[in-house]
């Protein structure tokens, strides 16, 4: 992995990024700690207006978080979006209150994935599933994520595996890392660390319990382009915690 392959993910700054000025503050800061890159998730500005920040402040944008409703009913705005960040990734970010218990949900949900993956495909696009724990449970005896990928065509659906939920969800990120092989361009790399009520918490890479130096060196077989930070909940300052976590993948994770 390199330091250019680093991104974070906007979500974590969400409480600095409610204003047009507040991106330009963020972004020079994301840029001043040393990352490259940014995966996009809300924002208050067009598309090609926060493409035009990140290209100032010298960051790519590696991935969007797309609308749900954009990526299962308008595939074409989501392409649209895309080329305005000059950028290949599209992510369904949640499945929201979707009952993935649910047979029904679940075969509709593949089926709009792998409608709007194949639109995708088609533009010079890819779309990925960014998981989180509820993926996981079993639904006819398998977990629900494995469906996703299994039921969907290899071209049409890509996964963004996300550490801190496999590892919460009791499953191992590097087997996942393993079994996504081929499908794996995008990974959330996020440390869990037990807290005092026994609960997991979010964690600086290098915090916590999660072995990056094994996932990541699979991920890299598997494929994975993009390891894009992300810290759902800090101790204090998001800022401080995403520098923490950049100068451990610096000093430990990079080669």
């Amino acid at each position: 992995m390199k330091i250019e392959q680093v991104g974070v993910q906007l979500y974590t700054l969400r409480d600095y990024l409610k204003t047009p000025e507040d991106f330009q503050e963020t972004l020079q800061k994301v840029a001043d700690i040393g990352y490259k890159s940014v995966e996009i998730a809300n924002r208050p500005m067009s598309e090609d207006e926060l493409a035009s920040l990140c290209a100032e402040k010298g960051l790519v944008v590696c991935a969007s978080h797309e609308s749900t409703n954009d990526i299962l009913n308008d595939p074409a705005t989501v392409i649209e979006h895309l080329e305005e960040f000059g950028c290949r990734y599209a992510v369904y970010p949640y499945p929201g209150e979707l009952d993935l218990q649910s047979r029904e949900v679940v075969v509709n949900l593949i089926r709009g994935l792998d409608n709007s993956g194949r639109a995708l495909n088609e533009a010079g696009k890819l779309l990925a599933y960014h998981n989180h724990d509820m993926e996981l449970k079993l639904l006819d005896g398998k977990p629900v994520l494995e469906r996703l990928f299994a039921e969907t065509g290899p071209n049409h659906l890509h996964a963004e595996l996300d550490t801190y939920w496999l590892h919460v969800a009791g499953a191992s990120p590097e087997a996942w890392c393993a079994y996504m092989r081929g499908r794996l361009p995008l990974l959330h790399i996020k440390d869990c660390l037990p807290g005092e009520d026994g609960k997991p918490q979010f964690a600086e890479i290098g915090s916590g319990v999660l072995d990056f130096k094994r996932i990541i060196a699979i991920a890299e077989v598997s494929g994975c382009e993009w390891f894009i930070v992300e810290q759902d909940v800090c101790p204090g300052d998001p800022f401080e915690s995403l520098e923490k976590s950049f100068r451990y993948i610096h000093d430990n994770l990079v080669g």
